[in-house]
């Protein structure tokens, strides 16, 4: 099988819906001996900062001189970066022979495993046939029913900020959501949670009695912000001074508490992770399409903000950076968002839109998301494609302007690909 047969299978498996449930994995991951029962995991869900979570804790582990194995979705440019060891993506070869290893089992599935599922397979062989040493494991959707599920108590459970999101297959009210996502909290694990949802907090508080697991929280008052910019920003928390992170985003010095504790959680289980790790794995923090600078004359941003909870933070960050500035904005939205509430936190920002269809087949018409748009009062054109949009955006800003690309991660990989 070569690399693009193994996609083309991969991406055949009917999705039939999110299916959510663990019998298929189960059943699949049996079939392959189980390897996820010889792995350690770091097992993250929430509804933002997920990724930028795990890609912390895996660059401290790295740093710490562990192999750490980081499994997460959706990717941006290719396919393989949903599974790294050691932030190296899986290579074309090695996905291609896994996945004609893997294939005939499931095919021999009466219940056929859903794509999420059968890649989740795919990664825990990966992982297992490298001996990680740990896995920082990214929750696909939800939690407690996620295929991501299967796997024993973890090292750390951590649950990130919470927001309306998934409400369909999740909701309808935010408590709902929460029980999902408390679905990662094993008996007698540890657990780290973002805080401060005054819905979802008690909801995991109850779950932690419930399951005679112990819980952290961070305390955000304790972080004192220090320079920041363009290049990234400085910060202390509690004992931990003078710490530094390449992302931009104001939101992310939350997601450095939220880590930080999880170190605390780890070394209280024997984990080695030294502070110059910690330090210095913060620093190198690689996580693309998370408020991440593409450009400077004009400054040109790209943001996977894709819910109000996430629009919310990457428009308080444009604000602090950019005190008092008008931007120009290249949007797209998946049709199922809640597409008035994204809308109403970024065109009061706006000098214009310059809309665009992401691709996937739940996203909304740019001439749709333009007539939206401009029903709120705000200029709007619908481009033909994404690297149309950027172009304009690019021109109408100027040498001295400021654009941003948001609303989709799926169009994220086209809108860096535009600077390449």
């Amino acid at each position: 099988m070569t690399y693009n047969e193994a996609l083309s299978y991969i991406h055949s498996i009917c999705w039939k819906g999110s299916r959510l449930g663990l019998d298929r994995t189960r059943e699949l991951l049996g079939k392959l001996g189980d390897p996820q029962k010889r792995l350690k995991f770091i097992h993250i869900a929430g509804t933002n900062g997920k990724g930028s979570t795990a890609a912390m804790l895996s660059s401290i582990l790295e740093e710490a001189g562990y192999h750490v194995g980081l499994y997460t979705s959706p990717f941006i440019n290719r396919f393989n970066e949903r599974m790294q060891i050691d932030h190296q993506n899986i290579p074309d070869e090695e996905l291609a022979e896994l996945t004609e290893y893997i294939r005939p089992f499931a095919d021999s599935m009466a219940d056929s495993p859903t794509e999420f599922e059968l890649i989740t397979a795919l990664a825990m062989v990966y992982f297992a046939r490298h001996r990680c040493d740990i896995v920082v494991l990214e929750v696909g959707m939800g939690g407690e029913l996620d295929s991501t599920n299967i796997i024993d108590v973890p090292e750390a459970a951590v649950i990130v900020a919470m927001g309306m999101d998934h409400v369909k297959e999740l909701g309808p009210t935010m408590a709902d959501i929460a029980r999902a996502k408390a679905g990662i909290i094993k008996e007698g694990g540890d657990v780290v949670t973002y805080g401060g949802n005054a819905e979802a907090d008690p909801v995991f508080e109850q779950t932690c009695r419930e399951r005679h697991a112990r819980l952290r929280r961070p305390d955000f008052s304790a972080i004192v912000p220090g320079p920041f910019g363009l290049d990234g920003q400085s910060f202390s928390y509690g004992p931990w001074k003078g710490l530094t992170i390449p992302l931009v985003g104001a939101y992310q010095l939350n997601n450095a508490a939220v880590v930080l504790e999880t170190v605390a959680v780890l070394r209280g289980r024997g984990w080695a992770l030294p502070d110059q790790a910690v330090a210095r794995g913060l620093a190198a923090t690689r996580w693309p399409a998370r408020f991440e600078v593409l450009r400077r004359d004009p400054v040109f941003i790209v943001d996977g903000g894709h819910n109000p909870h996430g629009i919310r933070a990457t428009a308080e960050s444009l604000q602090r950076l950019f005190p008092g500035k008008k931007f120009t904005f290249v949007t797209g939205v998946m049709a199922d968002k809640d597409v008035e509430s994204i809308l109403g936190l970024i065109v009061p920002l706006a000098d214009q839109f310059f809309t665009v269809r992401p691709d996937n087949p739940r996203a909304m018409s740019a001439q749709e998301l333009a007539e939206r748009i401009r029903a709120m009062g705000a200029k709007a054109t619908p481009c033909d494609s994404v690297a149309d949009g950027v172009a304009r955006a690019i021109e109408a800003e100027g040498k001295d302007g400021v654009a941003c690309a948001l609303g989709s991660l799926y169009m994220s990989g086209d809108v860096r690909a535009c600077f390449a």
